[in-house]
């Protein structure tokens, strides 16, 4: 097989060896979006099931309302968190993981629990660099 038989790859080696270069456009943009902390945390949070808005962002210290509305949005075109409006005084809406957003919750809380487990190294080096010449 010849290299015109074979897709332009995006790289030689690593992770990214076997994605067609075409496609690292897209793969950027979901990464950008599934790994910033706003949306890592919600996927964390849904895992235990559906909440309304207002639990959602209690459980989410720090969000504001804007970004949490933002982040779900962004989440549920991405087809990782559902949106279901009740049709109720006063009106429920309630957000809740797709199964490929569940499929997204263990690499999510991983990294969560790595980033806690770790964060007085990581302190210890930033403080460290910080008083470096």
């Amino acid at each position: 097989m010849g290299t015109a038989d074979r897709p332009e790859l995006a790289a030689g080696r690593g992770p990214c060896a076997g994605i067609p270069a075409e496609q690292m456009v897209f793969v950027r943009q979901v990464l950008d979006r599934v790994g910033d902390k706003w949306s890592m945390l919600v996927i964390a949070v849904l895992e235990a099931g559906p909440l309304r808005y207002t639990d959602l962002q209690r459980e989410i210290p720090g969000i504001s309302q804007r970004m949490l509305t933002v982040t779900v949005r962004q989440l549920q075109q991405d087809g990782l968190v559902t949106r279901t409006a009740y049709a109720e005084v006063p009106p429920r809406v309630e957000y809740a993981l797709t199964p490929l957003g569940r499929s997204l919750h263990h690499v999510v809380t991983s990294l969560i629990s790595w980033v806690a487990d770790h964060q007085d190294q990581i302190r210890e080096h930033r403080a460290h660099d910080a008083t470096a010449p």
